[in-house]
């Protein structure tokens, strides 16, 4: 398992509400965690990794290697934006790619743990922002799209440069074809989507 980069199709792809946690979703979290860890991230959502499921992770401290202190976040409802504020702002999709991107302060977050648990709190600063920019991974929205018109045409090289790689690694067959990754995605899918509805306790 690998982590994305634009302009992979798995980042565009609508990723499905969680209906059951089964063993595959378990392992799928620790290799997102593992990922995470990996990479320095804040935030890492499934859909980066290939997986169209509601389910993201985030923690408050990239210097933090303890496994234990990332928060797994499954089927996230935000409500209740509140102020706005602009930062810079990056994404694992994007390396080496920084922006300036108008987020809310803090943010209602409804959602389940991987245990059931429900999840609900307002949160602020950093922690906002994440879950908002991992929420939108969710939607198949990238903070390329938050951006101003200004940042995105100060952005042009690097978009056009991952494009590029991108395409090339598709020509030597490093990667499938989008028609046949929009296959799979679908078809991942397809499996949350006939799974029974989960007891509260299973989310």
């Amino acid at each position: 398992m690998e982590i994305l980069h634009y302009p992979h199709p798995a980042l565009r792809f609508p990723a499905c509400p969680v209906r059951h946690v089964e063993d595959s979703i378990r392992q799928l979290v620790q290799e997102m965690k593992r990922l995470l860890l990996e990479h320095r991230g804040l935030g890492l959502a499934a859909p980066q990794v290939g997986y169209p499921y509601q389910i993201f992770l985030m923690r408050a401290d990239r210097e933090e290697a303890d496994p234990g202190q990332i928060q797994v976040v499954i089927n996230p409802v935000l409500s209740e934006f509140r102020g706005t504020v602009e930062e810079d702002e990056g994404c694992l999709s994007f390396p080496g790619l920084y922006q300036p991107i108008r987020r809310a302060k803090t943010v209602r977050l409804r959602a389940y743990d991987l245990e059931g648990r429900e999840l609900d709190r307002t949160v602020s600063g950093l922690e906002a922002r994440v879950v908002q920019h991992e929420t939108d991974h969710l939607h198949g929205i990238l903070f390329i799209d938050r951006m101003t018109e200004a940042a995105r045409l100060a952005s042009r090289e690097v978009l056009e440069q991952l494009t590029r790689r991108y395409r090339e690694a598709q020509r030597r067959g490093k990667i499938p074809r989008d028609e046949v990754i929009l296959e799979q995605l679908r078809e991942l899918a397809s499996r949350q989507s006939a799974a029974p509805v989960a007891a509260p306790q299973e989310v």
